[in-house]
C-alpha cells in the first residue's frame, strides 16, 4: 500500500452510520460494539478525525443507514442477513432517540448528508458518487460502523468507483475481535489503497496542508 499525498481539496471525509444506537450509552447496538470501540478508543479518535478534517476544510459527508420504519423489509423477497436483524430489533428507527445522530458527528453546515442505505454500501442506490464528483473528489477517507459491514462495503464500491481509498483502523469498531482482525488484516489489505490509524491519518493531513 502507498502512503498518499493527500490532495485536501479532493479529499473527502466519509462518516458511516453515526447514530446513537451505535455510539451512545443507551443504544440498541452499543453494547455489542463497546468492547472494540474503548479497546480502540473509537470516540475519541472520531472527536479528533473530525476537529481535524474540519479544521483542514476537507469534505465532509455523512453516509447514513436507513432508518428503520414500520413495515421495511416486510414483501422483500432477499433482505440481507443484516437487514431481518434490523427488522427484528428496529435499530435506527425513525423519529427514535437511536436513530438520531450522536451530537458531537451531527451533520454541519456545508457538509454532504447522502441518502440513506439500504444495504451495507453507502454508495449504491444512493446519490454519494454524484455528489462527491460534483465536488472534485478522488480521495476517501472511510470511518465508522461497522469495520467489517458497511465500512467494507462502501470501501470496496469507492475503489470500483475509482476512488483512492483510506481506512483508519481505529476509528471504527465490529463485534469483536475477529471482525477487526478480517477487516484491516485479512479483507482491507486487497482493495485499500491505505490503511492507518488516527494519529498516522492526522500527521500526513496536516504534513499534507503544509506543502500546500
Amino acid at each position: 500500500m502507498t502512503t498518499p499525498a493527500y490532495p485536501l481539496d479532493r479529499t473527502a471525509y466519509l462518516l458511516v452510520d453515526p447514530y446513537n444506537d451505535f455510539l451512545s450509552e443507551g443504544g440498541k447496538v452499543y453494547p455489542l460494539i463497546k468492547p472494540t470501540a474503548d479497546q480502540v478508543n473509537l470516540l475519541d479518535n472520531l472527536r479528533t478525525l473530525d476537529k481535524t478534517v474540519r479544521s483542514l476544510g476537507l469534505q465532509v459527508a455523512i453516509v447514513p443507514h436507513r432508518r428503520w420504519e414500520k413495515g421495511d423489509y416486510d414483501t422483500w423477497s432477499h433482505p440481507s442477513p443484516t437487514q431481518s436483524k434490523i427488522q427484528h430489533m428496529h435499530h435506527f428507527a425513525r423519529g427514535e432517540w437511536g436513530g438520531d445522530w450522536h451530537p458531537d458527528f451531527a451533520p454541519q453546515p456545508g457538509d454532504i448528508v447522502a441518502r440513506e442505505h439500504w444495504g451495507s454500501s453507502g454508495f449504491a442506490n444512493t446519490d454519494l458518487d454524484f455528489r462527491l464528483k460534483q465536488q472534485g473528489i478522488t480521495h476517501v477517507i472511510i470511518v465508522g460502523l461497522l469495520a467489517n459491514t458497511c465500512i467494507e462495503a462502501t470501501a470496496r464500491y469507492a475503489v470500483e468507483l475509482g476512488y483512492h481509498v483510506t481506512l483508519v483502523r481505529d476509528a471504527t469498531a465490529a463485534f469483536g475481535p475477529e471482525f477487526m482482525h478480517a477487516a484491516h488484516e485479512l479483507n482491507g489489505p486487497t482493495f485499500a489503497h491505505s490503511i492507518v490509524t488516527t494519529a498516522e491519518l492526522v500527521s500526513r493531513l496536516h504534513n499534507a496542508s503544509q506543502s500546500h
